[in-house]
């Protein structure tokens, strides 16, 4: 009786403390818990795979720092798919005027970590508003949408994109998005131009998105942490999406057994209620 009285008046810090433990420790040394791969997932990595040395993604980072923990990993894994496959990655972003930044960071990380050679290898074009407007006049004329790079570089002189003038040199596009701008891209770009394209989003945006992947207007589809754990699964590269996973399933457990404890304690105490007003 003494430890059900305990753990009824536990101070609710400790079991924030658990909860932070438990999100902690997954991060710095990793479980490894298995993560299965859905096809949606699946169908982004063989498109990719299927692509051969030298041809062009084009990856469009239209999110903020608010998603940032649920698209950025999944930038680097298709950056770094692409890195191993030798494809040609160039990045831009509409309307969200965070995205250029977030575009930069993850490209240039991926970009000294596998040894590629800006404006070759990869392009981050920056910012530009008035979608759907620019990602009209981009299937004829990416130097007139984006005269300089988000470095200030003139996007004529860089050898990638002298490769580039509109969709029919893009050979496959990723959209990574926090906002409904998804839906300008497949209504658009892939309705209009016929251009084949996946997409990666925040969970609770992805089940919208499915209807698109079933009428094949979506090759594949990328939902929230888990889909950036699976894909960085298939390129057997566990980076912070795994950690993650292991996170949330370790704090998941700890939810579930506070729960079936405070149940136990509740049926106790009503138990012992009872047998009170019996023997009174």
């Amino acid at each position: 009786m003494n430890f059900f009285h305990y753990i009824q008046h536990l101070d609710r810090r400790i079991i924030f403390l658990f909860v932070g433990l438990g999100t902690l420790i997954p991060i710095i040394f990793p479980i490894g818990f298995h993560i299965s791969v859905t096809p949606p997932v699946r169908q982004i990595f063989d498109r990719i795979e299927s692509m051969s040395p030298g041809s062009i993604l084009l990856l469009s980072f239209d999110y903020g720092p608010s998603s940032a923990p649920e698209l950025t990993p999944m930038a680097k894994a298709v950056m770094r798919h692409c890195a191993h496959k030798k494809i040609k990655v160039v990045g831009l972003s509409y309307l969200i005027l965070g995205g250029a930044d977030m575009a930069e960071a993850v490209m240039s990380e991926i970009g000294r970590e596998q040894s590629l050679e800006y404006g070759r290898d990869y392009v981050n074009l920056g910012f530009k508003s008035g979608a759907p407007a620019p990602m009209i006049r981009l299937s004829k004329d990416f130097h007139g949408v984006f005269p300089l790079d988000n470095r200030g570089n003139k996007v004529e002189d860089l050898p990638l994109m002298q490769q580039v003038h509109s969709y029919a040199d893009i050979d496959f596009i990723v959209e990574l998005a926090a906002t409904m701008l998804g839906d300008y891209w497949i209504n658009v770009v892939n309705a209009r131009y016929g251009e084949d394209m996946a997409m990666g989003t925040t969970a609770v945006s992805a089940p919208r998105y499915y209807a698109f992947l079933e009428s094949g207007q979506l090759t594949g589809l990328m939902g929230g942490l888990k889909g950036a754990a699976e894909y960085e699964v298939l390129n057997n590269q566990r980076d912070i999406a795994a950690k993650g996973m292991d996170a949330q399933r370790i704090v998941h457990i700890l939810i579930i057994f506070f729960v079936i404890l405070g149940n136990i304690i509740f049926f106790f105490e009503r138990k012992q209620k009872h047998r009170s007003i019996l023997a009174s």
